[in-house]
């Protein structure tokens, strides 16, 4: 189990958004599922506590909030750019882009731009946040598994960071896009794969 300096390490919550994880989002009726039975939202919950408790920063990580224009005369459309035109998503001003309740940033959190794509670092200011904190460690949790989470997780080790993913603090549309970054992709990139009570026990340790 990885052992972290806690004040070059940081929490990176990704798009934990209401449209994500509360009922009546609109991607709720897609990740349900996958955050009810991985108890998602609890998960996280746990994990920032700890993070909170032992002085380690928290950095969100959050998606475009969507609003009218954003994709007129786009060049080159991906699935994402498309659901995220088609459906709105994480509108601009409206409780859909409002971080879930339980999972509020507090005073002292960071708050990185906001990503247009997957990755949390492309294209946003999230790499030199980190710098700019002497942070080597980051530990992402949040949604989704498959993109957002795989995409930034990867980055971060091309940037050359230690990189933690917490297994049942990601939800996805289904088991089986979980499975793939869980079993699959992280362990061939990625360093140390915690669940979220492995993680706050390598804190209290």
């Amino acid at each position: 189990m990885s052992v972290y300096q806690n004040e070059r390490t940081a929490l990176i919550l990704i798009d934990p958004f209401n449209d994500f994880l509360s009922e009546n989002g609109k991607l709720w009726p897609f990740v349900k599922e996958t955050v009810q039975n991985g108890n998602v939202v609890q998960n996280m919950k746990n994990v920032l506590a700890a993070a909170r408790k032992h002085k380690i920063q928290i950095v969100y990580a959050p998606h475009r909030h969507t609003q009218k224009g954003d994709y007129l005369n786009w060049k080159f459309f991906s699935p994402s750019h498309n659901g995220s035109k088609n459906l709105t998503l994480f509108e601009e001003g409206s409780w859909g882009a409002e971080f879930h309740p339980e999972l509020l940033p507090e005073d002292g959190d960071l708050i990185a731009q906001n990503h247009w794509t997957a990755s949390g670092f492309a294209n946003t200011d999230l790499d030199f946040l980190l710098k700019m904190y002497d942070i080597d460690h980051i530990i992402i949790a949040g949604m989704r598994a498959n993109t957002c989470i795989d995409s930034t997780a990867r980055y971060g080790v091309e940037l050359g960071y230690h990189v933690t993913l917490i297994k049942d603090g990601i939800g996805a549309f289904n088991q089986e896009e979980i499975k793939a970054t869980v079993e699959t992709n992280f362990p061939n990139y990625g360093h140390s794969l915690l669940s979220a009570a492995e993680f706050v026990k390598s804190l209290e340790s």
